[in-house]
């Protein structure tokens, strides 16, 4: 699974939100894990490895890209 380049701002990024993260102990790797924010864990607008969240299941984890909630494809944004 490709994600684009941009990390999603904070602004775009909302409790009950379908998203790829990158758990600290993934950052060698790479590898991304789905979940749904239960919150917000980052104060600043943006961050260049992502918005750090909670996820409903209680893993922490950088966002990397948005999912819409369907389970479709990533959402791209040509901005």
């Amino acid at each position: 699974m490709q994600v684009e380049n941009r990390k999603p701002l904070r602004s775009e990024i909302q409790p009950g939100m379908r998203v790829l993260v990158i758990e600290k102990h993934n950052q060698a790797t790479g590898k991304l894990s789905e979940g749904i924010v239960a919150r917000l864990l980052t104060s600043s607008p943006s961050h260049p490895h992502g918005i750090k969240v909670m996820l409903v299941d209680g893993r922490v984890g950088r966002v990397q890209a948005l999912l819409p909630p369907d389970g479709g494809k990533l959402i791209v944004k040509t901005h």
